[in-house]
């Protein structure tokens, strides 16, 4: 199984416990206005056998230890679900603990098909950190350009297979940080079990530079991080 690779991290601090071996993969649908990777949105990217990226990152197996293990993001990881399920396979038989980031935006239980893959990356995923991208659907598409309905059916889909998740919500002023929004998040993850964490990711705008390198307008100029007040305050709803 080929995948399209957009880039390797060996010392991940943020993307799941301990220290990860991340892995980006290129591709996404989504076209979130906060996105600091715009670079991952398009197909491409060096093509790697899973087999080959499950040997790399062994190679770091004793760096990352137990309490570490390799994590799979984006771009939207799931897009190349088959390959994310191959190189799993090969890494949990080595010991190694497995996470995914994602939107969910891949989820379709209508589908049978996707369904089943689905199924089968569970059956080799330890964590998943999802994205909520915005509670409300039409805030969402607003947002990202798509629906939430995908995310939000995939963290239910999560919780009823009794899989462990880490809920992540982007804070943008005026986007994302209404206590209306916030409230009806913390709800929704009120009917959720198996949800381990809840991260609060304050908006930055670091991404800017690779905007202006690929000739594309970043679409939050005016927008200023968060105050340590919002924070906090989005802090005090979504974790307690």
């Amino acid at each position: 199984m080929v995948g399209h690779i957009h880039s390797f991290e060996s010392f991940g601090t943020v993307d799941g416990p301990g220290v990860r071996y991340v892995v980006f993969l290129q591709g996404c649908p989504l076209r979130c206005k906060y996105c600091h990777n715009p670079d991952t949105w398009s197909a491409g990217g060096e093509e790697r056998t899973a087999e080959s990226v499950a040997t790399q990152a062994l190679r770091y197996k004793n760096y990352f230890g137990d309490k570490g293990g390799v994590t799979v993001t984006g771009g939207e990881p799931l897009l190349q679900i088959d390959f994310v399920i191959e190189l799993f396979t090969l890494l949990k038989a080595k010991g190694v603990h497995t996470c995914v980031d994602t939107s969910g935006i891949t989820f379709q239980a209508d589908k049978p098909e996707i369904l089943e893959k689905h199924k089968k990356l569970l059956e080799v995923t330890d964590l998943f950190l999802l994205d909520i991208k915005h509670i409300d659907d039409k805030a969402c598409k607003e947002l990202t350009g798509q629906s939430n309905a995908h995310t939000l059916a995939f963290a239910k889909f999560l919780s009823d297979n009794g899989k462990k998740m880490w809920i992540r919500q982007v804070l943008v002023p005026n986007i994302t940080d209404d206590d209306e929004s916030l409230q009806r998040t913390r709800a929704f993850i009120d009917t959720l079990e198996m949800v381990e964490k809840v991260e609060v990711l304050p908006y930055h705008t670091m991404g800017i530079v690779k905007y202006e390198k690929l000739g594309l307008e970043y679409p939050l100029a005016d927008v200023k991080a968060p105050t340590k007040e919002r924070v906090l305050n989005a802090k005090r709803i979504l974790i307690g």
